[in-house]
């Protein structure tokens, strides 16, 4: 396993982190025992970044990754939660709320501290209120020693930008942004860099997009994008590959990003993914791939308030 810095801080996490965002049941249902399982042998393999929120399976996610890292050494792993989403129509990114939220995490994962607060999905809310009350609430938090570096989350590099030019911020996530179908990430990169901001990639299977099963039901993007997403896929099949592999291994190849983000409450898939972290890409798959997805390279979806997004919706023509 390769690790690497986080941004400025004394942080060294793996290439490759754990996103336990399967631990709530947010996909499908799971089996508990499994899911430790998956938790537990991940860190014994090397990976040692964890990503969680309260938000995901409302709270279940930090419960059961809390019970996984019962007994386990604190020094093993980099733990990293968030504050400010808890619905998936519920924010608050109240000073108040945020202290309340830090501490029943806390609680949930059996520690004393997190490594790393994060502001979840800062697009949905005032980026004023993000900059001037909730990151001074976390730095806080930070004096008391419950959490030692900040950072913020979301789909909108737009606003990630305006926030981290405003305020003192250690890491940044970003979702979607940077995969087989939507590299705008790695325009915006040097901008981070250059502010000594650690950088963690998630979703780099386009929340389901990029995969043989296929995007779920609820899923924001455009039929035209998802039906190219299906045809990658397809290929990768008839190719006796998975998508999902071309897309992880893709994803590890951007220069700059600290830790990139899977998960699922399977070992087995788990061991999969790691297996496949350390194998060549196959680049005449990947040249095939990218001629699929050119007419919806970089198109997104719209999120969070008006004023903080920043995507293109509409697919080009195939000839453009």
């Amino acid at each position: 396993m390769d690790y690497r810095p986080l941004g400025t801080t004394d942080l060294t996490v793996s290439a490759l982190g754990y996103g336990a965002s399967p631990l709530g049941g947010v996909f499908h249902d799971i089996d508990e025992a499994d899911a430790i399982r998956s938790v537990r042998e991940s860190l014994a393999r090397g990976v040692n970044f964890i990503d969680v929120s309260p938000y995901y399976g409302i709270t279940r996610a930090e419960t059961v990754l809390g019970r996984a890292l019962s007994g386990m050494p604190r020094a093993d792993y980099v733990l990293a939660t968030k504050v400010g989403r808890y619905g998936d129509d519920e924010f608050d990114y109240s000073a108040a709320r945020v202290r309340a939220s830090v501490d029943q995490s806390l609680q949930r994962l059996g520690v004393d501290h997190v490594d790393l607060i994060q502001c979840h999905d800062i697009e949905f809310v005032s980026l004023d209120q993000v900059v001037e009350e909730t990151i001074p609430a976390l730095r806080a938090l930070g004096d008391e020693g419950k959490a030692r570096y900040v950072g913020i989350t979301g789909y909108s590099l737009k606003a990630l930008e305006h926030v981290s030019a405003r305020a003192k911020v250690d890491t940044l996530l970003t979702y979607c942004r940077y995969n087989l179908q939507d590299r705008s990430f790695a325009e915006w990169l040097p901008t981070f860099q250059d502010r000594g901001i650690g950088v963690v990639n998630a979703s780099v299977l386009a929340m389901g997009a990029l995969t043989t099963r296929g995007a779920p039901p609820w899923h924001p993007a455009s039929e035209p994008l998802l039906a190219a997403c299906a045809r990658a896929a397809q290929l990768c099949t008839d190719k006796g590959s998975d998508i999902a592999k071309l897309a992880l291994q893709y994803a590890l190849r951007l220069p700059g990003v600290a830790s990139t983000l899977v998960g699922s409450a399977k070992w087995d898939n788990m061991a999969r993914n790691i297996a496949w972290s350390e194998e060549p890409i196959d680049l005449d798959l990947l040249a095939e791939v990218e001629q699929i997805l050119a007419p919806v390279r970089n198109v997104g979806w719209p999120v969070g308030r008006p004023e903080n997004q920043d995507v293109t919706v509409e697919a080009r023509s195939p000839m453009a």
